[in-house]
């Protein structure tokens, strides 16, 4: 009896244990959604549709792109009732019932706060400073208790929204009393854990790339013992510069979590134009695995701002088309994205306007500058263009490796002033006469083709050329190469096939890249960044051997990101995404 009752006190002391005191499994990665503004949307018959067209619940469209966060704002007592406490509970309800996790977004006013403006709700005007400290004690308690009433705890609460300049202004505005902000986040602190211990609080400031700014915010606060447990991010970057932002980011998240221990960090708002999706999921993708990446699992997740807002308080960096479906920006969060078809960067969106357009190539020196991307693609931003104010012969073309042999049709929507000597969408599949089809005098977008392609060793040059007089244009967008008929799924004619594997991926350095040629040939491994700047070298040019091979590479000083391995076998190129963390 008294061994019993020893295992049992045993049993009961190691169930008590802090939960530090075992190895604990870091939560899933965050990836989410503010649609803060989606009860309003309704009530104005907005409706939502999936990518087949079929009207869907927001809340349930979310969950089926694999999304697991909502967030949401509060503010105090807004004059329409929207994001009061009634509506905040209606759509965390929602958000509960099918499992999403939560955050909600305290934004102490009584219509937007922002870095520009945090203004005071109409109740609290004339405050001193102690009071406005009860007011955001009483005011959070409230909303999160609420909340807790309809069985909801917030995984995270942020204590004010993009308080560049802290909050309650003037009161609480940092640059003229950082002391003062501080008080009012540690209220609302501690009136967040007085209802529920567990969840994290958030202090959240725009520009997530200027790092001297959160330096000078953060360091207020260390200073002036405000307690809080995330660093909370904004960055919207646009199509142009969202590399850089990107990587300025990460630094910035790498140093915060460096500066100030015990502190974890999360981008809580992004977002790009809605015009731009292939840029838009790239970047998501970028962001996301230079989240993951910051040390000891204290990236904690991205969460986009009003994706659904089409057509909607003329807020234009949503991901949704004006017909109310996703764009496929939104297949960034997806756990498993659709695979990408046989050409890359088929509609020149993957950066922008450039004049070395990713996964395309310029066969000419002279005129590499006739060679370019620009606005007005046939449905989304960009297009690939020749045009030159003097003669010009340019050749834009992309090597199609890992192609079933076949036969393969070639479509591009295309555009011509007309007049060249020569303007030709072609293909030549290397399993007999190249194929070629003038591009019509149009200024309007028409679908053009070249049919009867035949593949027979895994691989197939397409492109457009021209040999034009000065001033005259051609254009394509949108590139397409589909099979007529497949007769083999292995590439090549040796029936070995061309395949590449990159394990283990993501890594921190050292990596295998496993190939399997189908003939003797030149293979050289090179780093690109997402948007076509060189890295460097990883393993020099060398001939090897029909057969399967393992190249090793053990790369230090990459930035931790998502980049572009490039294959060189032979004539062809293959690229493989190659994630450092």
């Amino acid at each position: 009896m008294m061994r019993s009752l020893l295992l049992l006190l045993i049993m009961g002391a190691l169930t008590g244990l802090p939960r530090h005191a075992a190895a604990q499994t870091p939560a899933a990665f965050a990836k989410g959604a503010d649609v803060s503004w989606v009860s309003q949307m309704e009530a104005a018959n907005y409706r939502f549709y999936n990518e087949s067209g079929t009207q869907q619940d927001l809340f349930q469209l979310l969950h089926d792109h694999d999304m697991n966060t909502i967030r949401l704002r509060v503010w105090v007592n807004p004059t329409s009732g929207w994001n009061g406490k009634n509506d905040v509970i209606a759509k965390a309800i929602r958000a509960h019932n099918l499992g999403f996790r939560l955050m909600i977004d305290f934004h102490y006013s009584d219509e937007f706060a922002d870095p520009g403006r945090q203004n005071k709700p109409a109740a609290w005007v004339g405050h001193t400073l102690a009071q406005l400290q009860t007011d955001v004690y009483n005011h959070t308690y409230s909303i999160l208790d609420s909340l807790k009433a309809n069985n909801i705890v917030p995984e995270w609460v942020q204590v004010g929204n993009e308080t560049n300049d802290g909050m309650l202004w003037p009161e609480g505005r940092a640059s003229t009393n950082m002391a003062n902000f501080a008080s009012l986040v540690d209220r609302g602190y501690a009136a967040v854990k007085a209802v529920n211990p567990t969840s994290k609080v958030i202090v959240h400031i725009s520009n997530g790339f200027n790092n001297s700014l959160f330096r000078y915010l953060f360091d207020g606060l260390r200073n002036n013992n405000a307690r809080y447990d995330v660093i909370g991010m904004s960055l919207y970057p646009t199509a142009a510069n969202w590399p850089t932002l990107t990587a300025q980011c990460l630094a910035n998240m790498n140093d915060m979590v460096s500066r100030y221990p015990g502190k974890e960090v999360m981008v809580v708002e992004t977002g790009m134009p809605a015009n731009v999706p292939i840029p838009t999921q790239q970047m998501l993708l970028d962001l996301m695995a230079k989240t993951r990446a910051v040390p000891n699992n204290k990236g904690l997740g991205v969460l986009y701002w009003e994706p659904q807002a089409y057509n909607w308080m003329s807020y234009g960096l949503g991901i949704w088309n004006s017909n109310g479906q996703p764009t496929g920006a939104i297949n960034a969060f997806l756990n498993n994205p659709p695979s990408p078809g046989l050409v890359y960067n088929p509609g020149f969106e993957y950066t922008a306007a450039t004049q070395t357009p990713l996964g395309w190539s310029t066969a000419t020196t002279a005129d590499a500058d006739a060679d370019l991307t620009q606005n007005y693609g046939q449905a989304s931003l960009y297009q690939l263009s020749h045009q030159k104010t003097t003669a010009y012969q340019v050749r834009t073309y992309q090597l199609l490796a890992n192609v079933p042999n076949g036969t393969y049709t070639l479509r591009a929507w295309a555009q011509s002033s007309g007049g060249q000597a020569q303007c030709q969408l072609y293909a030549n599949g290397f399993g007999g006469t190249e194929l070629a089809t003038t591009l019509p005098t149009t200024s309007t977008w028409t679908r053009v083709q070249v049919s009867g392609i035949v593949v027979s060793n895994g691989q197939c040059e397409i492109g457009l050329r021209s040999d034009a007089h000065a001033g005259e244009t051609a254009g394509i967008d949108d590139v397409e190469f589909v099979s007529s008929s497949v007769t083999s799924s292995v590439p090549g004619a040796a029936g070995v096939g061309f395949t590449a594997q990159v394990f283990p991926n993501p890594a921190f350095g050292a990596r295998t890249v496993a190939l399997v040629l189908d003939r003797d040939e030149t293979v050289q491994l090179t780093l690109y960044t997402l948007t076509g700047q060189l890295v460097r070298t990883l393993t020099p040019a060398q001939r090897l051997t029909r057969g399967a091979h393992q190249l090793s590479t053990h790369e230090t000083g990459i930035a931790p990101g998502t980049y572009l391995l490039k294959i060189m076998h032979g004539d062809q190129v293959t690229m493989r995404q190659y994630v450092q963390l």
